[in-house]
């Protein structure tokens, strides 16, 4: 089953170019069952299966949520999993994403593996390549320092108002280090956050013209 699940969204995701292939849902799945093995904590083959699914139904990737979900179910229709296997990776899925700090509650270990995993893979070095791969696939500019850092949003504003690249560091990927939910991904975390801290200061020096010479 995770055999044919990796070639089912390797198909599905594997043109995309904005920072969700199948390279970033292979980084997921092994962020994710490290952190289950470092706790000794869920059940590996659901946290796997929900890994590799987890942006087959999701809207940015999809004409709709609608589509996504029909493009999942008719997916696992095709394995055989148990009704419990089943809604535990459903649950997992829907319960993965930040829409705008308007996220579900979590209650299963498999649903804080799954999304400390995605987040962890949105913040550091790789998690700052991707937002400026999906910023300009959607049409968004590097920085413009008109746009207002918008702090409390709907989801329908998070998915659609207007943003930029850089903006996006403050309205989510700095947010992210603070809610993580294993212990495991919160030590990940730590680097990574300063890793974008860092970037940004070296980003707005740059910016605004300081271009004072440190010697190393």
């Amino acid at each position: 089953m995770i055999r044919k699940t990796e070639k089912f969204v390797n198909a599905q995701l594997g043109d995309d170019v904005t920072g969700h292939d199948f390279y970033h849902v292979d980084r997921v799945r092994k962020l994710a069952l490290y952190i289950a093995d470092e706790e000794k904590n869920g059940d590996p083959f659901v946290i796997e299966m929900a890994a590799l699914l987890h942006d087959i139904p999701d809207e940015k990737l999809n004409d709709s949520t609608f589509i996504g979900m029909e493009k999942l179910n008719s997916f696992l229709d095709t394995i055989p999993l148990t009704n419990d296997q089943r809604t535990q990776i459903v649950n997992i899925i829907n319960k993965i994403s930040f829409k705008g700090g308007n996220e579900a509650e979590l209650t299963t270990f498999e649903e804080k593996a799954v999304r400390d995993a995605d987040r962890l893979d949105a913040i550091g070095a790789i998690g700052i390549a991707r937002v400026f791969a999906y910023g300009g696939r959607k049409g968004q500019a590097i920085y413009d320092p008109k746009i207002e850092i918008r702090e409390n949003m709907t989801v329908e504003q998070y998915r659609k108002g207007r943003s930029a690249s850089i903006q996006h560091f403050y309205e989510k990927l700095l947010k992210l280090k603070a809610l993580m939910h294993t212990e495991t991904a919160k030590k990940i975390a730590i680097e990574r956050h300063l890793w974008m801290e860092k970037y940004l200061e070296q980003f707005f020096k740059e910016w605004n013209g300081d271009n004072e010479i440190i010697n190393s």
